[in-house]
C-alpha cells in the first residue's frame, strides 16, 4: 500500500513539474490576412483560425501537460502548411488555391482534424459555411471568357497548345532528379490514359496516365493498395480558347509522378513523389521537404492508397467511388475500343458541359505538335474523338471528369492521295449514323486540325 501511495506522489510530482515545461506557441499580430468577403473570413476566423493563424486560442484543458505539447505541435504545423495571417502577401492565385485545398479538406473530412473536433466542437464547418465558401470560389467562372476569347485571338490560336518560338523538345534523360531523388521516368509520355480532368479551380486540362504496371492494375482492380511499381503520371496545360467555343490545351505547365515502393518510400505513404514544372522540367520545390507538401494535399484519400484519381474503367472496385465505371461504358460493337489508344489532346465545351478526347493509334513524335495537321499523322493511323459529358469529381471540389460516353467520331487517314474515312457512333442506340458528306468532311477537318497538346 505504500509503495502505491509512493508511485501515485511521484506521479502527481512529476505531472506538476511537467506544468512548467512550456515551450512557447508564439503569437503575432496578422501581417497579411488572406483577401477574402467578410462573410468568407468570418467563417476562417471562427473554424480555422485556431490553428491556421498567428493568434493563439486554446481552451483551458488545452493548456494541461502533456496535452499541451500535442496541441503546440499541431499548431506550428498546421501555420507552417497554411497561415491564414500572413497569406494575403501571395498573389490571388496562391490565396485561391489555398482555399480550395482548404474546401477539400473540410469536405472530405480530413480537417479540421477528428482529435481537434472531439474537443472542440465548435471548430466544426457547417453545410452553410461551407456552401457559403464554394459560392465565393466559383471554380467556373473564367471558362465562358476563355471559350469566347476565340474570336478575337490570331487565326492560329487553333495551335495554341504549341505557339510559335516554344523551344525544342530537351532530352528527358538530362531532366535532373526531384530533390527526394525521384527520377523522372523518360518513356512517361507513351503511357496510356488512366483518366482526364478539368481543373476550374486552377484552369487547367489534365491527363493522367500510367505505366504498364498501373494499367494491368485498374485491369484486375488490384488498386486497393496499388502495386509495387505502379506509376502514375498527372500532365497539365493551361486552358485556351478553341474553334467552335471549346476549351483545349495551351502551354505545358508540369508533370507530376507518383511511384509506388512500399518500402523505399514507407515514409511517404509508401508514394515517390515528384514534380517538374515549365517546358525546362525544373524539379519543384527547395529541398527533399517539398514531399510533405503531396502528402498533406492526398491525407484526405488515404483510404484510396493516397490516390485521387477514379481510373477509367469497366472492372468494379468497392467501394465504387473507386473508380469510374460510367466513363468506360462503351459498346463491345463500335469498330475498335479507343480508350486503349494513347491520347493526342483534349478539349472541354463549357456550354453544353461536355468534354473530349482525341485517341490515335499512332500518335505523333515528340515535339510532332509545333507542325501542321498536313503530314502530321501518318497514313493508316485511326483517331478517335471520345465525347462525355461532364461530372463533378466527387474526390475534389473545382474538378470535372468524364460521366457518359456521348459519341465516338473515328477518322482513318489515307494519305495525301485518299481522302479521310469519317465515321460517328452517337447515343443511344453507338449505331453508325448517316452523315451528310458535307458534315462528314467539316468533321474531319476538325479532328485532323486538332492539335497535340504540348509536350517539353
Amino acid at each position: 500500500m505504500k509503495l502505491r501511495f509512493k508511485v501515485l506522489m511521484a506521479l502527481l510530482a512529476a505531472f506538476i513539474v511537467l506544468q512548467f515545461v512550456r515551450p512557447d506557441i508564439p503569437e503575432r499580430s496578422a501581417a497579411s490576412e488572406i483577401h477574402a468577403p467578410a462573410e468568407v473570413q468570418n467563417i476562417l476566423r471562427r473554424d480555422c483560425y485556431s490553428c491556421h493563424s498567428d493568434e493563439k486560442r486554446l481552451s483551458w484543458f488545452d493548456e494541461i501537460q502533456p496535452g499541451y505539447w500535442l496541441v503546440r505541435r499541431d499548431i506550428l504545423t498546421a501555420r507552417e502548411h497554411l497561415n491564414f495571417s500572413r497569406i494575403g502577401s501571395k498573389p490571388e492565385a496562391a490565396q485561391r488555391a489555398a482555399l480550395y485545398e482548404s474546401v477539400n479538406m473540410i469536405q472530405l473530412g480530413a480537417m479540421p482534424l477528428p482529435r481537434f473536433l472531439a474537443l472542440h466542437p465548435e471548430a466544426k464547418v457547417t453545410v452553410e459555411e461551407l456552401s457559403t465558401l464554394k459560392t465565393y470560389l466559383v471554380p467556373w467562372a473564367i471558362d465562358q471568357e476563355l471559350a469566347s476569347s476565340y474570336a478575337m485571338q490570331p487565326a492560329t490560336a487553333a495551335s495554341a497548345g504549341s505557339p510559335g518560338g516554344a523551344p525544342p523538345p530537351i532530352s528527358l534523360s538530362e531532366v535532373r532528379p526531384e530533390f527526394n531523388g525521384l527520377f523522372l521516368d523518360t518513356v512517361f509520355e507513351g503511357w496510356q490514359l488512366i483518366s482526364t480532368t478539368d481543373r476550374g479551380d486552377n484552369n487547367t486540362l489534365r491527363f493522367i496516365l500510367g505505366n504498364e504496371l498501373a494499367m494491368r492494375a485498374i485491369q484486375s482492380g488490384n488498386i486497393k493498395p496499388w502495386p509495387d511499381g505502379a506509376e502514375i503520371a498527372k500532365i497539365a496545360w493551361t486552358k485556351t480558347g478553341g474553334p467552335g467555343g471549346i476549351i483545349q490545351p495551351g502551354m505545358f505547365v508540369q508533370v507530376e509522378l507518383m511511384v509506388k515502393n512500399e518500402r523505399r518510400f514507407k515514409s511517404t505513404e509508401g508514394w515517390g513523389w515528384g514534380r517538374w514544372r515549365g517546358l525546362d522540367l525544373k524539379p519543384y520545390g527547395e529541398n527533399a521537404g517539398f514531399v510533405e507538401e503531396c502528402t498533406t494535399c492526398h491525407l484526405p484519400v488515404k483510404g484510396n492508397d493516397s490516390v485521387y484519381t477514379l481510373p477509367i474503367t469497366s472492372n468494379r472496385v468497392m467501394p465504387e467511388d473507386v473508380v469510374n465505371t460510367n466513363a468506360a461504358a462503351l459498346p463491345a460493337s463500335l469498330p475498335y475500343q479507343p480508350l486503349r489508344w494513347k491520347p493526342v489532346t483534349m478539349y472541354v465545351v463549357p456550354t453544353s458541359r461536355t468534354m473530349a478526347i482525341l485517341f490515335a493509334t499512332k500518335v505523333p513524335s515528340r515535339g510532332g505538335s509545333l507542325g501542321s495537321a498536313e503530314g502530321r499523322y501518318a497514313p493508316g493511323t485511326v483517331l478517335a474523338l471520345v465525347t462525355w459529358t461532364q461530372r463533378d469529381d466527387p474526390h475534389w471540389f473545382g474538378a470535372r471528369i468524364p460521366d457518359v460516353p456521348q459519341s465516338v467520331e473515328f477518322v482513318t487517314v489515307k494519305g495525301s492521295k485518299g481522302e479521310p474515312d469519317y465515321k460517328c457512333y452517337g447515343r443511344p442506340s453507338f449505331q453508325e449514323e448517316r452523315t451528310l458528306a458535307s458534315d462528314a468532311r467539316k468533321r474531319e477537318s476538325f479532328i485532323l486540325n486538332l492539335s497535340p497538346a504540348q509536350l517539353p
